[in-house]
């Protein structure tokens, strides 16, 4: 997240008004909603743990046992268990 300096970034007027309430501080501005990535989305991590949890299912369909698969993947039994109850994800576009 880039540090950026309000008498660089903001119009003159509104500086003036931030600083009626804030002087001196950081401050945090989050995105919009419409523009929030959910959690994992930016780095690839959500990917990853979906295509993982499809690759459960898979071995489960297969006829691969809960307590196999949570070797397989070093989690536990109930982990995957959670896992094969949720249901896949709607692919975003």
């Amino acid at each position: 997240m880039p540090y950026l300096k309000g008498e660089e970034t903001l119009p003159a007027e509104l500086l003036r008004e931030i600083q009626n309430y804030i002087q001196g501080a950081l401050v945090y501005i989050p995105r919009r909603p419409r523009e929030r990535l959910g959690w994992g989305r930016r780095n690839g991590t959500r990917e990853a743990l979906d295509r993982r949890d499809e690759a459960i299912r898979e071995a489960r369909d297969r006829g691969v046992s809960v307590a196999e698969i949570a070797g397989d993947y070093s989690l536990s039994p109930d982990a995957i268990r959670k896992i094969l109850c949720r249901r896949a994800p709607v692919p975003r576009r």
